[in-house]
C-alpha cells in the first residue's frame, strides 16, 4: 500500500513539474535514465504562410504521411483541437530520426511549418509499483 501511495504521489508530482524543482529523491537517484520510446511532433503553420499555400500541398502531405503510417513509422496523428496544426507519434529512437522522418514530407520541405519535437518514454515514477513491500 505504502508503495502505490508513493508511486501516485510521484507520478503527481512529475505531472505538475514539481521533482524538476526538488533535489531527486532516493528512487529517483537510482532510476536509469529513461527510455525513448517515440518522439510527439507537434506542428505548425508558419507565420505568415496562407491557408492557400498549405492546401496546395496537402494532397501530397497526406499520400506521404499515410505511407508512414502503413510502415509503421506513424503511430498516432491528430488534429490540434485549436485547428492550428496536427501532432504525431512517431515511433523513432530520438529526436533526429524524427526530423529524419518529418524533414522528408512536402510541408516541411517546402519551409511552411514549424516543428515541436518531444522525446517519449515509459513513465518512470510507475517503477515504484514494482517495488515489493
Amino acid at each position: 500500500m505504502k508503495a502505490i501511495r508513493n508511486a501516485i504521489l510521484t507520478l503527481a508530482l512529475t505531472l505538475t513539474g514539481v521533482t524538476a524543482m526538488t533535489e531527486p529523491s532516493a528512487a529517483q537517484a537510482q532510476a536509469p535514465s529513461p527510455t525513448t520510446t517515440g518522439v510527439v511532433v507537434i506542428l505548425t503553420a508558419k507565420a505568415g504562410v496562407t491557408r492557400e499555400q498549405i492546401m496546395a500541398v496537402m494532397p501530397d502531405e497526406i499520400r506521404q504521411t499515410v505511407q508512414l503510417y502503413l510502415t509503421g513509422k506513424v503511430r498516432e496523428w491528430y488534429s490540434r483541437s485549436d485547428g492550428r496544426g496536427a501532432v504525431f507519434l512517431l515511433d523513432a529512437r530520438n529526436d533526429a530520426e524524427a526530423h529524419a522522418i518529418m524533414d522528408a514530407l512536402p510541408l516541411a520541405r517546402q519551409d511552411l511549418i514549424d516543428h515541436e519535437y518531444i522525446a517519449v518514454g515509459p513513465l518512470m515514477p510507475l517503477r515504484l509499483l514494482m517495488a515489493k513491500p
